[in-house]
Order: C-alpha cells, then sequence, then structure tokens
C-alpha cells in the first residue's frame, strides 16, 4: 500500500523496482492510494499501470484531507480486499522495495508487527538534508524519554502488518495529521510481537510543514500526559 503524490518524476525509476521484486513474490496486489494533494501527471500515470497489469490498483481518493487520511484508506482498501499480510511504504524511491521479501519473512515468522529502522546495524539514511535527520532522531529521543519506547527508529512509514493488526488499526482515531502518526502508531503497538527491520532511506526534500510539527507536540503530549496518569492507549 503506497500513498503517491506528486511522484511523476521518480515514476517509472519507482515501478520497474516494484515489479522486479513482486515478480519473485506470491501473487499479490500494490495499491496506490491517491489524492488532491498530487498535482503533477501521478494519477495518471498510477492509472496507466493499473490498466496494463493487474497487480496494481489505483485508488483515487479526494475525500483525504491528510497524509494520515491516505495511509488509513490505503490499509482500509487492503484490508477490505482480504489480504493476511499488508505492507505500507512510501514512494519516490524514500523506501526500497527490495526490503519487501524480508518484511514478509519477518511476518511469516510469528511477529505482530514488522517496522524498518534507519537507525539499526545495516540500516541507513542518505541523501537526506540534515534537518529531515535531526526531525527523525529526535523524534525517536523525544518518544523514548516520554513515552517509554523501545523501537530504535520511531519515525520510518516502512512497516507491515497481520491483518488483524490492521482491523486494529481502522478502528482507532488518530490524533496525528501528519508524520508523526509513524509515531503515535508505533507506541500504540508496542505491546504486539514487533520485529525492527534494518532499511535504506533517502528523502531528498527538505520541506517541514509547520502545522504538521505543532501537531505532533500536541500529539507527543497527550500521549505522554495519558502515561503519566496511567491511562496509556494501546491497540
Amino acid at each position: 500500500m503506497i500513498p503517491m503524490a506528486n511522484e511523476e518524476e521518480e515514476f517509472l525509476v519507482f515501478i520497474k523496482s516494484i515489479v522486479f521484486v513482486i515478480d519473485e513474490l506470491h501473487p499479490g496486489k500494490v495499491y496506490f492510494i491517491v489524492d488532491n494533494a498530487s498535482k503533477d501527471r501521478t494519477l495518471a500515470l498510477c492509472e496507466e499501470i493499473s490498466a496494463a497489469d493487474n497487480r496494481f490498483v489505483t485508488v483515487w481518493s479526494p475525500e483525504n484531507k491528510n497524509v494520515v487520511d491516505a495511509y488509513v484508506k490505503g490499509l482500509r482498501v487492503a484490508y477490505e480486499s482480504g489480504h493476511d499480510i499488508i505492507i505500507e511504504m512510501d514512494a519516490g524511491l524514500s523506501h526500497d522495495p527490495r526490503a519487501i521479501p524480508m518484511f514478509l519473512r519477518v511476518l511469516n515468522e510469528g511477529n505482530d508487527c514488522a517496522f524498518g529502522s534507519r537507525f539499526i546495524n545495516g540500516g541507513s539514511m542518505r541523501d537526506s538534508p540534515i534537518i529531515r535527520l535531526l526531525l527523525s532522531k529526535t523524534g525517536t529521543w523525544l518518544a523514548r524519554l516520554l513515552l517509554g519506547a523501545k523501537l530504535t527508529d520511531m519515525t520510518s512509514g516502512y512497516q507491515g502488518f497481520h491483518r488483524d493488526i490492521v482491523a486494529l488499526i481502522l478502528k482507532y482515531k488518530f490524533r496525528s495529521i501528519g508524520h508523526f502518526y509513524q509515531t503515535e502508531l508505533r507506541y500504540l503497538l508496542r505491546k504486539k510481537r514487533i520485529f525492527e527491520i534494518p532499511i535504506h532511506y533517502q528523502a531528498p526534500s527538505p520541506r517541514v510543514n509547520p502545522k504538521s510539527v505543532l501537531n505532533s507536540i500536541d500529539t507527543l503530549w497527550y500521549l505522554f500526559t495519558r502515561r503519566l496518569m496511567g491511562r496509556a492507549e494501546s491497540l
């Protein structure tokens, strides 16, 4: 499941890398979630590949208000399509599709969730502006300090779940409206059987949405105060 927005420039390279991997796997589907955040030809390109290869499904979701809506929409579509394992990743070559088999192996070995980590042995974060690295490191440090998180990477968006875990996710109303969703989700799933997978990540864009940063602080404070009161939330 892949939210897609303004991916025209990297689209063909990304599709080739995805096809290279899924050609070696058992039958499955790739769901593209596209909404009004995309201003270029991404939707048309997604529809073209979906028409040519039935392993790809384009989901037009104009009702999405933010990136979290896109993630949840993708999870819902994949869940309602009956899949037993659902992997969520970013497009634009931020996440390497060659890690998909490792996610499948970990989930088939009895783990409930598989989370990508850039900060364990074998992982990396390259070609990324320093502000991206600082935000990722700081977000993980704060989650470990304030929420008691144990994972080495609390802000990565490369992750996989069993169907029953996705059912729990779909019932929860997230406070996050931006990429802090990844931290909120990892925290909520802390009691499940979790395995971290080393991933290679690259994010050339230095853009940071101030509204998303403020929402991240608000959500982190909410989760922290709930924990202090002995009312920590979990899925």
